[in-house]
């Protein structure tokens, strides 16, 4: 037990430090000139004869041309071609800085310049804290890296990640594109940035907004989230999330997508969007929606795929596997469908292969016009690129035109091709041709049927009033008569290569998905909000040293983090903040050169060495000595 108590007592005896806290380190200096002067009291004033004065502490050197030091108080003020350094990461030079040993706290002005192995910051004054590992600045700074050159009002480096924050009226300059941000982030290794709040990207080619996002400085590529757009010369490209190659110029858009084509004033929408800018084309899946103005109406077309090439004023718009169409006076379906804007042509196809089932002909096309159906092996529609309007059709082998008559009644016309010719975007004249027959329900005046009027014949010509059969003209080889309902056979009522569709017609713009299943959106990795750092200014734990000594130029006002405050009243609080550091470098300036002056008229007081007084005095006995002429 003794033994135990003789250790304790010993412990605090020896290691007192190890107890009650050790004590801060006493900077160590070497200068060619040491005075003391009355106007700083307690204080040497150290200057450089040959070498710089020179102090160092705790992993730090700092080399100036003059400075006081108060030693008790383990604080120094440096003046005049200031360089700090610690270890081969971090070298700083400026016209003033001041070093207190006691909180390891710093501030330098004047042409701050603080270089680190990827980077370099510039400011007019900077504070640095040596036990946190960070600086500081908020009267405007700028940091040089590969990647380019990042001004702001208030900046914050953390040294231990490589990490710049920059807070207000932020610009990244590149010889390529300009950032403009509320608030970035950035690390000096990997050149990777991250925006936040309202931010642009801007080049010749492309403007970038979002209001969170990352770009990577050195690999020139993105992803931005939160209200994300990218603007082109002619399109513009939105999205939940987007992804950027600026090499490649290539973007991705994921979950609520929409491509904007500002020229034909287009617009194509989707879940999954890729835009290949320099191939002038883009690549659109999941609910996919191409929509365009005709005519002062708008034309929507859905299918799995939508790929739109080409320039402006060439455009193509493909549509791939079970594509629908939708106009308010029009719609169809196909298995897929080409729309050149310059020709006006739209091509309805069937591209599948194989046995014919009930897939394949719900794909092969169909339009419906007014009461009319049509379907064939290809079906194409002109438009007047001049009034928008659709001009006229054509089907192409196995042309089919029904109407419906009664519930079970169709009128029925079938042959080799279709032309149809249309006027205000209605149907007015259908001519077929080769092996045309017809099965149609005739009726009186009085709208009473009659008969039904079956014929063969080489082509005819069907004219249209109010979207319903006004009558047929037949051509040629005409073979055909009027049967009286009850005498017409129920089975033969059909025309062979009938198939009425009417289930599948599209009657409002949610008919496009209607049947198909609500694709699963990708989850969107997001961008984690700003850290919420610890104030760089904040209160030492209790016991620790203050950071300024009360010999400092900086007053306890001055250590105010303002970033947050001086954003509402930007310029108002930005001013008065380049004021006072302007005052503080003025004054500074000032006070060197006093000092300076100050201790050149004390130079002719100082002793001088022994062995120089016996040489003048030896000098002074020979002139004595020598006789006079």
């Amino acid at each position: 037990m003794k033994k135990i108590i003789l250790f304790i007592v010993f412990t605090f005896i020896v290691f007192p430090g190890l107890i009650l806290g050790q004590e801060a380190k006493e900077i160590d200096y070497r200068a060619d000139r040491n005075i003391q002067d009355e106007k700083y009291p307690g204080a040497f004033v150290l200057s450089k004869v040959e070498n710089q004065v020179y102090f160092k502490h705790e992993g730090i050197e700092v080399w100036c041309d003059l400075a006081i030091h108060y030693k008790d108080e383990n604080f120094f003020r440096a003046f005049g071609n200031v360089r700090m350094q610690q270890g081969d990461t971090v070298k700083l030079n400026s016209n003033y800085a001041e070093y207190n040993g006691n909180s390891q706290f710093a501030f330098a002005s004047g042409e701050v310049v603080m270089k680190r192995p990827q980077t370099t910051l510039e400011s007019d004054s900077l504070f640095f804290d040596r036990l946190k590992q960070q600086a500081y600045y908020r009267s405007g700074g700028k940091v040089i890296d590969t990647g380019g050159v990042i001004t702001s009002n208030i900046g914050r480096y953390f040294m231990e990640d490589d990490k710049y924050s920059f807070v207000s009226d932020v610009v990244l300059t590149n010889p390529e594109y300009i950032i403009n941000s509320e608030q970035l982030d950035f690390y000096g290794e990997t050149g990777h940035a991250y925006l936040y709040g309202p931010s642009t990207i801007e080049s010749e080619t492309s403007t970038v907004y979002c209001e969170r996002g990352f770009y990577d400085t050195r690999g020139d590529t993105g992803y931005f989230v939160k209200n994300s757009k990218i603007d082109y010369e002619n399109r513009t490209v939105k999205g939940d999330s987007l992804y950027f190659n600026r090499n490649t110029n290539f973007a991705s858009a994921t979950n609520n997508i929409e491509v904007i084509d500002t020229i034909n004033e287009s617009i194509v929408t989707g879940h999954y969007a890729e835009v290949f800018r320099d191939k002038d084309s883009v690549f659109i899946t999941k609910r996919a929606v191409a929509a365009s103005v005709q005519d002062k109406d708008s034309l929507f077309i859905h299918g799995d795929t939508i790929m739109i090439t080409g320039k402006p004023e060439k455009r193509i718009i493909r549509g791939f596997y079970d594509v629908r169409l939708y106009k308010s006076d029009m719609s169809g379906k196909s298995d897929s469908v080409h729309i050149n804007q310059e020709t006006g042509l739209t091509k309805m196809i069937n591209i599948t292969s194989g046995p014919v089932t009930s897939v394949t002909k719900r794909r092969s096309p169909v339009l419906w016009s007014g009461l009319s159906q049509m379907t064939g092996d290809t079906i194409h529609l002109q438009s007047n690129t001049k009034t928008e309007q659709l001009d006229s059709m054509r089907v192409f082998n196995n042309a089919f035109l029904i109407q419906k008559d009664t519930i079970d009644g169709y009128n029925q016309v079938k042959g080799m091709d279709l032309v149809g010719l249309f006027a205000d975007n209605e149907l007015r004249q259908v001519n077929i041709n080769k092996n045309t027959e017809t099965l149609y329900y005739s009726r009186n005046s009085e709208q009473e049927l009659i008969g039904i009027n079956k014929t063969l014949s080489s082509s005819i010509t069907i004219m249209f009033e109010n979207q319903e059969i006004e009558y047929i003209d037949y051509f040629t080889n005409v073979d055909g008569n009027l049967t009286p309902e009850e005498d017409f056979p129920v089975n033969v009522r059909e025309l062979i290569g009938f198939n009425w569709r009417g289930d599948e017609r599209l009657l409002t713009k949610e008919d496009l998905f209607k049947g198909k299943p609500v694709p699963q959106l990708v989850k969107i990795e997001g961008i984690p909000l700003p850290e919420e750092d610890e104030e760089f200014f904040d209160e030492r734990e209790e016991g620790d040293d203050m950071l300024l000594n009360d010999k400092s130029r900086l007053k306890p006002e001055d250590l105010q983090n303002r970033a947050k405050n001086s954003i509402p009243q930007l310029k108002e609080a930005q001013q008065l903040i380049n004021a006072e550091e302007e005052d503080e470098e003025n004054a500074a300036e000032t006070e060197a050169k006093e000092l300076q002056n100050r201790v050149r008229d004390s130079i002719p007081k100082l002793k001088k060495p022994q062995s120089l007084q016996k040489a003048e005095k030896t000098q002074e006995e020979a002139e004595e000595d020598q006789p006079n002429e």
